[in-house]
């Protein structure tokens, strides 16, 4: 049977043509061209594939290609023709590389320890566990140079005892000289108070702080959740209406966000997310509060469109109980209170969670924190300033208690050198030399900077010409000046006069009031 050959097919040509070759576009660069070599895009092309494809074989973070050692890195080897260079291996990196690095991080650090027998520093601690599961204890030392991570303890199998962390603290002293230190800072921890005990005891000069954050975050958990124990039933009566809005709150946020319809539905109705808080952090349930109060007009509208009205939900009483708080202005009316009254609480733990020296701040922030409760209290329940208000009297007993308990020498001597916090704005302001309870705490920290009675008198006659303004600390421009420069300014600029307090301000005025570096 014979085979009929295919006839070719037959393609017209475009007008114009006269051949089947496609014309040529003379604009477009030729692969393989002299720019092409110049500047070898296939060898880039192929690089960067290779790096790419590092990232994603091994799972890399994205935002590593955004640290400056991984770009400094490419750049040098670009710039720099080293023929047959191979990237270091996994036990370089891992062992001589490492042990390279850590000494080039030594000596980078080197500057800062050396300002510590100046400046002074603050030994911060705290604990945690990592992903390990490992109880470590951070060493941290602060100073006006900023903080610096100084080592981690692994406390797995131990007992952590006052005597366990007080060795700790001890050796971690003795290797930064004890002379340096001016305060331990760690958490309220009744063990962190014994050990602070045990410190003053071997070292007098050395105070033990509670962070300042942390007792702040104590109080509102003391107001937001009190215990119903019978030495706390007067708080408990008060503010027990206070721990059912976080409750309800709570209740919101994950009624909503546990379910990807809710969210949804949320999500066409606010451009803000619900927070989820670990309770761990300070102060979550402000936090969360603030949030859900931004979010109550968008929060009111959905529960009453139509999408939510054809929601199906299993849970009936839940949906119920959405329907029934979102909508009810006296929920909202209560939250608004109790952030009205809990915000300088907030406000102060927000400025004091930081690095920044603060230690001379503490003490007239708490004493202007407390004025600003009683404020939002009075005005809430309409009553003159001299009315008896039973609600403010439990939140002053809270403030007032965690305040004796976290209060110290330390804060009285610094608020004492502190020139601007007490000079002016309110008229029936106490000056720290008129304070019994000021005086007392900076007279025990003279004592103890100052052991020879005479060395200690002389301090003493110093601090008299600096609350009077006598001699030459009362020169006008030396007066004007505690306006114009900060305090730490003012003692470098003024305080050649007074050489015995203008170290110990140089000191205490350079350090911070809580342990947020090491959180």
């Amino acid at each position: 049977m014979a085979v009929e050959k295919a006839k070719p097919v037959q393609v017209p040509l475009p007008t114009g043509t006269t051949s089947l070759n496609p014309p040529v576009d003379g604009s477009k660069r030729r692969r393989g061209g002299p720019l092409e070599r110049v500047f070898n895009n296939t060898a880039r092309d192929h690089l960067t594939c290779e790096i790419a494809r590092m990232f994603y074989s091994a799972g890399l973070s994205f935002n590593i290609a955004r640290n400056p050692y991984f770009v400094s890195s490419y750049t040098f080897a670009a710039n720099t023709q080293i023929l047959g260079f191979l990237p270091p291996g996994y036990n370089a990196i891992r062992t001589s590389l490492l042990q390279k690095e850590n000494a080039n991080i030594v000596k980078l650090l080197q500057p800062i320890k050396d300002t510590w027998p100046k400046k002074s520093l603050s030994i911060i601690s705290d604990g945690w566990t990592d992903a390990q599961r490992r109880p470590l204890i951070n060493f941290m030392a602060a100073c006006d140079s900023g903080p610096m991570f100084f080592k981690a303890i692994d406390g797995f199998g131990e007992y952590k005892d006052k005597n366990y962390i007080t060795n700790l603290i001890l050796s971690t002293i003795d290797e930064v000289g004890a002379q340096n230190v001016v305060q331990i800072i760690t958490d309220n921890a009744p063990v962190c108070k014994a050990v602070g005990s045990i410190v003053e005891s071997v070292h007098p000069h050395i105070f033990w702080t509670p962070c300042v954050v942390h007792t702040v975050n104590l109080t509102l958990k003391g107001i937001c959740s009190p215990k119903n124990t019978p030495a706390n039933e007067v708080a408990y009566n008060e503010c027990s209406w206070i721990s059912q809005l976080p409750d309800d709150a709570y209740f919101i946020r994950n009624f909503i966000m546990n379910h990807s319809m809710r969210l949804a539905m949320l999500n066409q109705f606010n451009n803000l997310k619900l927070f989820s808080i670990a309770e761990t952090r300070f102060a979550s349930t402000i936090i969360m509060l603030k949030r859900l109060r931004t979010l109550k007009h968008g929060l009111q509208t959905m529960v009453i469109s139509e999408q939510w009205s054809h929601y199906k939900e299993d849970d009936v009483p839940r949906v119920t109980l959405m329907k029934e708080t979102i909508p009810d202005d006296s929920f909202w009316d209560k939250i608004a209170y109790i952030l009205s009254f809990t915000n300088p609480m907030y406000e102060m733990l927000h400025s004091c969670d930081t690095d920044e020296p603060t230690l001379h701040l503490v003490y007239e922030k708490w004493d202007a924190m407390i004025k600003q409760v009683k404020y939002a209290i009075y005005q809430h329940e309409g009553k003159e300033l001299n009315e008896h208000s039973s609600f403010y009297e439990v939140m002053y007993n809270i403030l007032i208690d965690r305040w004796t308990k976290s209060n110290t020498p330390l804060h009285c001597l610094a608020h004492s050198l502190n020139l601007r916090q007490w000079l002016n704005e309110a008229p029936n302001r106490v000056p720290p030399h008129k304070d019994n309870e000021i005086c007392i705490g900076r007279n025990k920290c003279l004592r103890s900077y100052f052991l020879y009675p005479r060395k200690r008198l002389d301090a003493t006659q110093e601090f008299v010409k600096f609350s009077s303004g006598g001699e030459e600390i009362g020169k006008f421009d030396c007066l004007q000046d505690r306006w114009n420069l900060k305090p730490k300014e003012w003692w470098v600029m003024y305080g050649a006069a007074l050489p015995k307090l203008q170290t110990i301000a140089l000191k205490v005025l350079s350090q911070p009031s809580s342990s947020s570096c090491c959180e």
